[in-house]
C-alpha cells in the first residue's frame, strides 16, 4: 500500500470518527434516558421467551390498534389547520367578551396547538386570564388524538363536558375578578415573547419519513381488519406476521421519538415552518411511545401479577377521580396518554379518565410556566375545580 493510500485511509476513518462523535453530540448523548427505554426494553425481552412474547404483542397493538389511527387523524386534521389559517390574536382582541369561549373552543381541539396559541396570546397581552382558564380546563392535548382514534364518541362526549366547563369557568373567573386581572402588557404584532431558551427544533433523518409512511400503508390495512376482528395472519398466509410488523413498526417509532429531540412540549411556531407530513411523523412518534409504554406496563403488570389490572383498581374506585385529576396536574401530554391508554384498556373508570382530561393542560403549559408562572400555577389550580365536581360528580351519578 503506497504512502498516499495510507494518507486517503487516515483520512477517511478521520473523517468518519469526527462524523461519529458529532452525531453522538448531537443526538444520542442528549437523549440518553430515551434510548435507555429501548435498552430496557431489549433486555426485558432477552431475559424470558414469555416476557418477550408479551412485551411484543403489547408494542404491536399498540402500533397496529393506536398509532395507525392517530397518525390518520393527525394528517387530517394537520391538513384542516393548515388550510383553515386565522389571526387569532385580532380575533381575540375585538371579542373580549367572547375570548373565554373562543379560548374553550380552540383548546376542546385535539392536541396541544390550539392551547398553545391561547397561551401566547395571553403572555401578549391580547387574552383575559379568564381566557387562560378556559383553554386549560377544555384542552386534553395530545391524548384527545387517542381518545378520537379508538373511541370517536367517548371522545366528542369528553370534549363537549371540557367545552362547557372550560367556557363556563373562564367566564365566571373574569365576572368575579375582571377582564384586567393578571394582564399581561400588550406585546406589539412584531414581537414575540422570548422563552429563556429556544426549543430544539425536532430531527428525522432524510430517508425516515418515507419508510416510515410506507409501513404506516399496510399497518392501516391490518388496523382495520384487527378492528373488524379478521384473523390477519390468516390472510397473509404466515403465521406471527403481524406481531413482528406491529413490534418492528413500533419500535421504529419509538427510535426516531428517541433520536428527534422532540420533548415534552411543542415547538412553538408558525404551522408553515414544518410540513405537514414533518409535523405527523414527529407528533405519531412522540404519542406512540407513551402509548407503547403504557401497554407495556399494563401487560407486563398481568403477566406478573396473574390477575386483570382493572380488577385490582376497582377496589381503589372512590380515589380514582383524584389520582386523574392529580396526574393531570403534571405538565406535558405524555403522563396524560398513559392515563387515556389505561381508560381504553378498561383499567381505569370514566370518571378517572373525565377528571384528567380536565385538570391537564396538555403541552400548553410549558410556555405558559417560561413566560407567565405565576398565572400558569394560578390557572391550573383553579382548573381543579371543574375537573374535581364534574370527576366526582360523574362517580356518583353513574358509576
Amino acid at each position: 500500500m503506497s504512502f498516499a493510500e495510507n494518507e486517503d485511509m487516515t483520512e477517511l476513518a478521520l473523517r468518519s470518527g469526527r462524523t461519529l462523535i458529532a452525531f453522538w453530540s448531537a443526538r444520542l448523548a442528549p437523549n440518553g434516558r430515551k434510548l435507555a427505554v429501548l435498552a430496557l426494553i431489549a433486555l426485558v425481552i432477552s431475559s424470558s421467551a414469555d416476557l418477550a412474547e408479551v412485551v411484543m404483542q403489547a408494542m404491536s397493538d399498540a402500533y397496529l390498534q393506536v398509532t395507525v389511527f392517530v397518525a390518520t387523524t393527525l394528517a387530517l386534521f394537520y391538513s384542516a389547520e393548515r388550510m383553515l389559517k386565522v389571526d387569532l390574536g385580532e380575533v381575540m382582541a375585538r371579542r373580549i367578551g367572547w375570548q373565554p369561549a373562543i379560548a374553550a373552543v380552540l383548546g376542546a381541539l385535539p392536541g396541544c396547538g390550539g392551547a398553545i396559541i391561547v397561551v401566547t396570546q395571553f403572555t401578549r397581552g391580547y387574552a383575559s386570564f379568564g381566557a387562560l382558564i378556559s383553554v386549560l380546563v377544555a384542552t386534553m392535548g395530545d391524548a384527545a388524538f387517542l381518545l378520537v382514534a379508538r373511541e370517536p364518541m367517548t371522545a366528542l362526549l369528553i370534549m363537549a363536558i371540557s367545552l362547557s366547563a372550560g367556557t363556563l369557568t373562564g367566564w365566571i373567573v373574569d365576572k368575579v375578578h375582571g377582564a384586567d386581572y393578571m394582564r399581561v402588557a400588550m406585546i406589539g404584532d412584531g414581537e414575540q415573547p422570548a422563552l429563556a431558551e429556544p426549543a430544539p427544533r425536532p430531527w428525522l433523518p432524510g430517508w425516515s419519513r418515507g419508510l416510515w409512511f410506507a409501513l404506516l400503508a399496510p399497518g392501516l390495512v391490518l388496523g382495520v381488519m384487527i378492528a373488524m376482528q379478521m384473523d390477519t395472519d390468516a390472510a397473509i398466509g404466515i403465521a406471527g406476521a403481524t406481531r413482528w410488523f406491529g413490534f418492528g413498526s413500533a419500535t421504529f417509532c419509538v427510535l426516531l421519538w428517541a433520536l428527534s429531540g422532540h420533548g415534552d412540549a411543542h415547538v412553538i411556531c408558525p404551522i408553515d415552518t414544518k410540513r405537514t407530513s414533518e409535523r405527523v411523523v414527529i407528533d405519531t412518534n412522540f404519542v406512540t411511545a407513551w402509548v407503547a409504554a403504557a401497554f407495556v406496563i399494563y401487560a407486563v403488570a398481568v403477566f406478573a401479577l396473574g390477575a386483570d389490572v382493572s380488577v385490582l383498581f376497582k377496589g381503589w374506585a372512590p380515589i380514582m377521580p383524584m389520582i386523574g385529576l392529580l396526574v393531570g396536574f403534571v405538565p406535558g401530554c405524555g403522563p396524560q396518554i398513559i392515563v387515556t391508554s389505561l381508560y381504553l384498556a378498561g383499567a381505569i373508570p370514566f370518571s378517572a379518565q373525565l377528571a384528567n382530561a380536565i385538570s391537564n393542560d396538555g403541552d400548553a403549559l410549558f410556555p405558559a410556566l417560561a413566560l407567565v408562572p405565576r398565572a400558569a400555577i394560578l390557572a391550573t389550580a383553579y382548573s381543579a375545580v371543574p375537573a374535581l365536581l364534574i370527576g366526582y360528580g360523574w362517580y356518583f351519578l353513574f358509576e
